[in-house]
């Protein structure tokens, strides 16, 4: 029985070969830190580093690298920015279709004095840009938002967005972990002042990689997260305050960095537009195959253009947990059910609290898989 996985919204599987291979080959040929001594094995990690910033920096249209900030996911990232730049008697606004990356820094911050709004969003999971309008007040600091739901695969309408936080002086910090090395991001074109990304999703590179472009002048607004040795200035007890080093503590994660990188070459060299397509082609005949069965009800919009690779869907008279289980063990097909670490997300189209059986595919699935899974649905259903 061939294994199906679909679950690549919570980590993308298997890595192209080229990423393996880089990490392996750091391992064997470098090893050390960067930035931490004069040897040549350090300053070739310093450059396994400087690597990744310029792949990362180059799929995101970023003019300098040094705009890049790695962290060890994208929920320190965002833990970084809302606990860097929002204060006690500021004003933030979210969606309601939230990971809890987002939404848990945020309750937290409102329990010490946070004020916290949520763009209304429909059953489908989408939002109307301009109900962002009359939420905004005089301490209005930020607009937090997802590019794409990691429940219904809706697409945000980020450059709507932009233009109103843009009209009214309002920091927009978007959470790109569903989309980036799935859809197009250009930085400059979304006018955003902070992106935030994972690298082990569609950038497919290594578990605890992940990070941060900030806006030039940015920065400065910015506290980091945490403080210590940077390997520069360490005459001083201070913390840097320039780029990327002042949010940079402590030792990274050089071989992670080297897969990653090795992960958006595999992107950029197969195309961006390309893996979209597939992406599309093979959403596209899920959500086909999944309206053709009794009993079935899918989240999110309609067409496969609207949503990333992503399809939240439940069967009648069977819960999510209990279809997983048996696609599991029985057809050996890897999903994941339940609310996806986005209870308000599943609060918004109505399946709290037993929530969704999530089917979430790349470009290493392929037709036949989907077709495979429609089976075995049709199947669990029929009986």
């Amino acid at each position: 029985m061939e294994e199906i996985y679909f679950d690549q919204a919570a980590t993308s599987w298997p890595k192209p070969p080229e990423v393996m291979a880089a990490m392996e080959a750091f391992h064997r040929s470098v090893g050390a830190s960067p930035g931490r001594s004069g040897h040549r094995r350090s300053l070739d990690a310093a450059r396994t580093v400087m690597g990744a910033r310029e792949a990362v920096a180059g799929l995101f249209g970023v003019a300098d690298p040094l705009r890049i900030i790695f962290t060890k996911n994208a929920t320190e990232a965002l833990n970084l920015v809302a606990f860097g730049l929002l204060e006690p008697g500021d004003h933030c606004i979210t969606s309601s279709l939230e990971h809890n990356s987002v939404m848990r820094p945020l309750r937290a911050l409102e329990a010490q004095g946070l004020e916290l709004s949520l763009i209304p969003s429909s059953a489908r999971g989408e939002i109307d840009p301009h109900e962002i309008i009359p939420l905004i007040k005089n301490n209005t600091k930020a607009l937090f938002l997802t590019h794409a739901s990691n429940v219904t695969g809706t697409i945000m309408p980020i450059a709507e967005a932009a233009a109103i936080a843009r009209d009214n002086g309002l920091v927009l910090c978007v959470d790109a972990a569903q989309t980036a090395g799935a859809l197009p991001i250009d930085v400059n074109e979304m006018d955003v002042d902070f992106l935030v990304f994972t690298g082990h999703k569609s950038l497919f590179g290594p578990q605890g990689t992940g990070g941060l472009y900030i806006r030039p002048g940015f920065e400065d607004q910015l506290r980091p997260l945490m403080l210590g040795g940077t390997g520069s200035r360490s005459e001083h007890e201070t913390q840097p305050d320039f780029m990327p080093d002042k949010f940079e503590s402590g030792t990274i994660n050089t071989v992670g960095l080297a897969g990653l990188e090795a992960g958006v070459k595999f992107i950029l060299e197969k195309g961006l537009g390309a893996i979209r397509a597939l992406e599309e082609r093979l959403t596209g005949q899920l959500l086909d195959g999944l309206a053709a069965l009794d009993g079935v009800k899918v989240y999110g919009p309609d067409t496969a253009h609207e949503r990333t690779a992503v399809v939240s869907f439940t069967l009648a008279n069977v819960s999510p947990s209990e279809a997983a289980l048996i696609l599991d063990d029985e057809y050996g097909i890897l999903c994941r059910p339940g609310l996806h670490c986005a209870p308000s997300a599943h609060k918004t189209i109505g399946t709290f609290p037993e929530g969704t059986i999530r089917f979430s595919l790349s470009v290493f699935n392929t037709l036949s898989q989907i077709d495979n899974a429609l089976g075995a649905l049709d199947r669990i259903i029929r009986r």
